[in-house]
């Protein structure tokens, strides 16, 4: 599934030729359409994130979990073999439950930061000191994380919930935060990105698009009302097809009820295809296309799917 590695004389220099996995080293790692910082941003990974490396060229071009590419800069992500890769994902990990936050060098909030953290990092676990995980980096930097903001990976699964009033709970807790053109973390998202960031913090994986989030799951028929949609199902908003040009989606949003939803534009916020409603939304109403259930499908579809099953976080072969 995985695309192969290329590389040149250059790349024998920077990394090991068996290092074709890697790791995300930073809180929020942004991924290029190019290798440069110029170039537009595409999406973005999270620190923990096991990767694919696809191609080096003093830039590294990565893969994601979520099957998305892009080129980073060579300090963001750390290289491993696949033996590497395999202890990183066997190892007991910490993960970071608040929106954002800081990791420090001392097992207190005065001692200075290693480095900021946002909700859906995760970091191995070295033991518990002053009410602080001691976690370490991909890199092998060591810090502290205050047990206010991270939980231990199992007692997170033990406490996790992926019904729909826990993920809209989720979402809810982010509004207000800044749109941002391929953002995929509480530091900013755009519309499917809200998406993939809410969901992600309930252990699911899906598609990164829009488009491809509405070709997954079980697709809902609005155009005689909204009657057969359920809290937690999705919005698709686009441009409907017609004789001269196939249908485009091009926005997402998650359904509230109530013909409310919630979803990223501008910032997030909550909006309303009733016209009696006072957050009546007349632009996204005019281009709804139809709903989208995935909930039901986590684990059932290949492309809804989570940490336990994704590929990217089970045992790696050697290339």
């Amino acid at each position: 599934m995985f695309a192969v590695l290329q590389l040149n004389a250059q790349d024998v220099c920077e990394m090991s030729s068996d290092s074709i996995y890697g790791v995300v080293n930073v809180s929020v790692c942004n991924m290029r359409k190019d290798g440069k910082f110029t170039s537009g941003m595409e999406t973005q990974a999270l620190l923990g994130m096991p990767i694919k490396i696809l191609q080096f060229n003093g830039w590294y071009e990565i893969q994601t979990p979520d099957d998305y590419t892009g080129w980073v800069h060579r300090k963001v992500i750390t290289p491993m073999s696949a033996e590497a890769m395999n202890q990183w994902n066997k190892a007991s990990k910490v993960v970071v439950m608040s929106h954002y936050g800081f990791a420090y060098q001392s097992p207190n909030k005065e001692s200075l930061p290693v480095s900021d953290i946002v909700g859906g990092n995760r970091l191995k676990y070295e033991g518990v000191q002053q009410g602080f995980y001691k976690v370490s980096y991909p890199d092998g930097r060591q810090a502290y994380i205050s047990m206010e903001d991270a939980m231990l990976e199992d007692e997170w699964r033990k406490m996790l919930q992926q019904d729909a009033l826990s993920i809209l709970q989720t979402a809810y807790s982010l509004q207000g935060v800044p749109y941002l053109w391929a953002g995929t973390s509480s530091k900013g998202v755009d519309c499917s990105g809200y998406v993939r960031t809410v969901l992600f913090m309930h252990d699911i994986i899906i598609p990164r698009d829009a488009w491809q989030q509405a070709l997954v799951g079980q697709r809902i028929d609005v155009k005689t009302g909204l009657s057969g949609l359920l809290p937690g199902d999705l919005l698709f908003f686009g441009t409907k097809a017609s004789d001269e040009r196939p249908e485009v989606v091009s926005h997402v949003a998650f359904y509230m009820g109530d013909a409310k939803f919630i979803h990223s534009m501008g910032d997030v916020h909550v909006g309303s295809l009733d016209p009696a409603d006072a957050l009546y939304d007349e632009m996204n109403t005019n281009r709804l296309l139809y709903g989208g259930r995935i909930l039901p499908y986590v684990n059932q579809e290949k492309q809804i799917n989570t940490t336990l099953q994704n590929v990217y976080y089970q045992q790696v072969d050697k290339p």
